[in-house]
């Protein structure tokens, strides 16, 4: 008895910690339908000239019938600060993607060519971000792994020989990496 109250007590008391309120996250200004984010009272404005040149590590492929978080991080990344007021001209994104994510990358001919199951759901919104000068850099040591040839990629996406050599050439040009 004394140790299903100490189950029910530890189950109320994680509950709220668990509990998340997503109601002040909307998405936009640039990614109209993905990319949610939540305005920060009290921090200030972030000065519209600021830049950011900012690289994501992607190897975690999207849950089934989902889009990529991963991905979608990278939108988050872009509408947060341009509705915190930075000019979008002046945030270059990166997403090098590597490992099991791989397959996330694939056009609706690549996705049936490796007999996956519906249509692809992160296709939409790489084209919408290759559209909005988003990079897409797929390493290509993953893609051999995979059994992926170039003509099987989303159109706009670059082939690279590593994820860490697409890394190592975007640190020289300037762009940090994501540490989530």
């Amino acid at each position: 008895m004394k140790l299903l109250l100490r189950l029910i007590f530890l189950a109320l008391l994680a509950s709220p910690a668990a509990a998340q309120d997503m109601s002040a996250f909307k998405t936009g200004p640039v990614f109209e339908s993905f990319g949610p984010h939540a305005p920060v009272e009290g921090i200030g404005e972030v000065p519209a000239d600021t830049g950011f040149a900012h690289a994501f590590d992607v190897s975690k492929p999207g849950e089934e019938g989902a889009r990529n978080r991963g991905f979608e991080s990278a939108a988050r990344f872009i509408n947060m600060h341009a509705a915190a007021g930075v000019d979008p001209d002046n945030i270059r994104v990166a997403v090098v993607v590597h490992g099991k994510a791989t397959l996330d990358l694939l056009s609706a001919e690549g996705w049936a060519a490796h007999e996956l199951a519906g249509e692809n759901p992160s296709a939409a919104m790489i084209r919408e971000m290759l559209d909005e000068g988003v990079r897409f850099i797929l390493c290509g040591q993953s893609a051999a792994a995979y059994g992926v040839s170039s003509d099987q990629l989303i159109p706009g996406v670059e082939m690279g020989l590593s994820a860490m050599t697409a890394h190592a050439l975007l640190q020289q040009r300037g762009y940090t990496v994501n540490p989530f």
